[in-house]
Parts: C-alpha cells; structure tokens; sequence
C-alpha cells in the first residue's frame, strides 16, 4: 500500500493573484513546509510515501558572442526598474550606454525563476541583444534556492555587466538571500555595472522587499489591516546606491496598488525597517520604466511612476485595525520627467491621507504643492 500526502494546488505567482478579490488561502511557505514534511516522511518511511517530483534543473541559453568582454573599468552603477515584466528599450538602451561609457560592448545575465509557458525561451534576451552596445545576453532558468549556488551560474553572472531578474514570483527570488547569487550580483553592481528588472525583478530590487510569499494582498486588504498575513517583507537582499529605505511595487494604476503601497510604507517606518523614520514607496505603472543613474537621478520612461514619501510614523498601525496616516507626499512623473534619489526633493508633491482604512479619493492625482517652505 502506498500512502500519499494531500496534493495542494500552487498558488498563482503574483502577478496572477493580485487580480483576485482575496489572497489564497495559504501561501507559498505552507508549500514549502508540506514539502519538507513529504521529504522527512519518505526518510522515515521509505516506501510508503510518493516523492515530490525535483525541481528542474537550472538551464542556461546564451545569444550573441560566446565570449564575455574582458575591461578594467566600467561607468555605471546603473539600474532600470520597470512595471511589468518585459525589457523597455528606452531605459535599458541608457543602462547600457551609461555602464560602457558610450564605447565599446557588455555582457548581460537574465534570471528567471521559470520558463516561459509559450513562445521565445528567452523573451528578455531576444530584445536585450537588439540593444546597441551588448555583446551577448544569457538566459538562467534557475528553479530552486540551491540553484543560487550553482557555480556555473554564479560565474556568468560575476563576469557580466548588467543582471536583469525577469518578471515572476519575488518570493522565489527573495528565497536566493544568503547564497552565492546574492552576493555575485552584488559584484556586478560594486565594478560599475547594473541590475534591473520588470514586475517581480522590480521588487526584487528594493531595499525592503514586498516577497508576497503568503499570497498577494490587494489595497483593500492592506488598509483594512495593515499586518495582514499576505504583507511580509524580505530586508538585506540588495541595497543600491542611492537607493536605501524603497519598496518597489508594479503593475501600480492598471492593479489599484497605491493603496497597499501606503501600506508598505506605514509599516516600513512602524517597524523600524528604514532608516531616518522615512519610507519611499516607488510605483511603476505597466509598461513604465525608471533608468537610474550612477547619480541617483531617475527618468521615466514609457508610463508613469509614483514615488509615495511617508515621513513620520502612522497615527495608528496595528494589527485587525483599520490603517490611519496623515499627508503622504506623492509625487505622480509622466514620461520624460525625473526623480533625484540622492538629493530627494522636498516640493512638487501632493498630499493625500488614510483614515480608519478609508483613503482620500483621486489618489493618482493632484496639485502639485510649491510653497513647501
């Protein structure tokens, strides 16, 4: 006789969930922990419990030339932060050309947590090679928590000039924290290179991470409880310069995620999360794109972005309690406009507040304040 755990659905990553009304009802840790469960079991009771299928092995598809580029010195750090998951041109164009100074070419790593269900196998490289100034783009499929120790890859990505993570679920990417791959993107960004990424490789690129690891939440829920169980963070993955105390979100008007993005930021300062009791929440809408200089100065490309500031700590955040805040500063900027996240502005924003859940209307507009004194 063979005995079989419960089969339990995987949740939907989350660019699928947030567009239901309610989180799933557990999360991807839940599923982690019944794997760790059907593993200990088939230890103890060989035989008699089915083993879960492994993890694919991680896959790697180069395009353009099999040889890295060999230089002393590159220009950047340079970052593009994107809204959905696709590669924007525009912004990944002045990566490039920011990073290799104007001459000469690099070398680029895509990351993936999965592969594409349909069409190319590497959608982001089959745009990145278009790019004037890239001498080849490698596609890493990487599926598990010890593929972030895969030498092979590690290697690549060491040797690159720009990582870019591809869109998909950020708590698979927040779960390379503490492994090789952490640390070598790290390297590429210390030597004057870049990262970037769209939707989930936006997050992912925050200094305090939205890991949606127990589901999605949606900016009803977040309000109505700031603690709610589907809001966790992951700290400590990537902290670039001139970009400390952000939490990135996407798909941010076409979703109606300003709402759980004033979430983040009141529970970013409540907890101690930043630094300076201040939060920057930064929205890219889809389609939408940031190039961040070596400078901290941001353009916006394709659609808008919204930098929402909390500055002081919530009237009232707590757990099974509607969220109250005063005055976040929201700056909405339109494509072609620019955003300073070295010297960050204090005029040009407008202002709008949460009380006992409820937020102000017209969240995605305002007048600008210009007497900020």
């Amino acid at each position: 006789m063979v005995f079989r755990l419960p089969t339990l659905a995987a949740p939907a990553a989350p660019e699928q969930v947030a567009e239901s009304a309610s989180p799933p009802p557990y999360g991807r840790r839940t599923l982690r922990l019944a794997t760790c469960l059907a593993a200990s079991l088939a230890l103890v009771l060989p035989g008699l419990v089915a083993a879960d299928p492994a993890h694919a092995s991680a896959k790697r598809v180069r395009l353009g030339s099999s040889a890295d580029v060999t230089r002393p010195m590159w220009s950047g750090p340079a970052h593009t932060m994107n809204g959905s998951g696709a590669v924007v041109p525009a912004t990944m164009a002045k990566a490039v050309d920011a990073i290799r100074g104007g001459t000469g070419t690099l070398d680029v790593v895509v990351i993936a947590g999965s592969a594409p269900t349909s069409g190319s196998a590497t959608p982001e490289c089959d745009t990145i090679t278009g790019v004037a100034g890239v001498n080849s783009c490698t596609t890493w499929t990487l599926t598990s928590r010890a593929d972030g120790n895969n030498s092979a890859a590690n290697t690549d990505i060491r040797n690159a000039e720009f990582v870019y993570f591809a869109g998909g679920d950020q708590c698979d990417y927040a779960d390379w924290k503490g492994t090789a791959l952490q640390n070598s993107v790290k390297s590429v960004v210390a030597k004057g290179g870049g990262s970037g990424g769209g939707s989930a490789g936006h997050h992912i690129n925050s200094a305090i991470v939205y890991d949606a690891c127990d589901g999605s939440v949606t900016s009803d829920e977040a309000l109505y409880d700031p603690y709610d169980p589907a809001i966790t963070f992951t700290t400590g993955m990537f902290t670039w310069p001139n970009y400390a105390n952000t939490i990135n979100d996407s798909h941010f008007v076409t979703r109606d995620r300003m709402g759980r993005t004033m979430a983040f930021v009141a529970r970013a300062i409540e907890d101690g999360l930043t630094t300076g009791g201040a939060a920057w929440g930064v929205g890219v809408e889809e389609g939408g794109s940031l190039f961040i200089d070596k400078n901290g100065a941001a353009t916006v490309a394709g659609a808008d972005t919204f930098v929402v500031l909390g500055d002081h700590r919530p009237e009232r955040a707590d757990p099974d309690r509607y969220l109250t805040y005063y005055d976040y500063k929201i700056w909405r900027l339109r494509p072609g406009q620019t955003y300073d996240f070295k010297n960050r502005p204090t005029c040009g924003y407008y202002l709008r507040s949460i009380v006992t859940g409820v937020a102000d209307s017209n969240l995605y507009n305002g007048i600008p304040v210009t007497n900020c004194g």
